[in-house]
């Protein structure tokens, strides 16, 4: 299952962790958010134990938003080392982002 990513659990959870994380930048009320997650949840279990996967609601976390000059949704940041790699702004099918996110292995 993916993480949900938080102001308060970010940089424990994602900017310190050893592993690639795959950061999903979402809404409820976003209509391809709705169309990413799904796509999220599978990246979260296929790639269980081999990158941190997790989403940010950007209604009730605007601190992370802020920071990585999110402004639209979805965004999707891949980071390893704390820094972020590769972007993808909107939505995709899941053979892109699992194509980045092997890259980052």
């Amino acid at each position: 299952m993916a993480v949900e990513f938080t102001d308060g659990n970010f940089e424990e959870l994602a900017l310190k962790s050893s592993k690639p994380v795959v950061v999903d930048f979402w809404a409820e009320w976003c209509g391809p958010c709705r169309m990413v997650g799904p796509v999220v949840e599978e990246l979260s279990k296929e790639y269980d134990g081999q990158a941190v996967v997790g989403k940010v609601n950007v209604d009730t976390n605007p601190g992370i938003s802020a920071k990585y000059g999110i402004r639209n949704i979805p965004t999707i940041l891949f980071l390893k080392n704390g820094e972020v790699v590769d972007k993808q702004v909107g939505a995709v099918p899941k053979q892109v982002l699992a194509d980045k996110l092997k890259a980052c292995l």
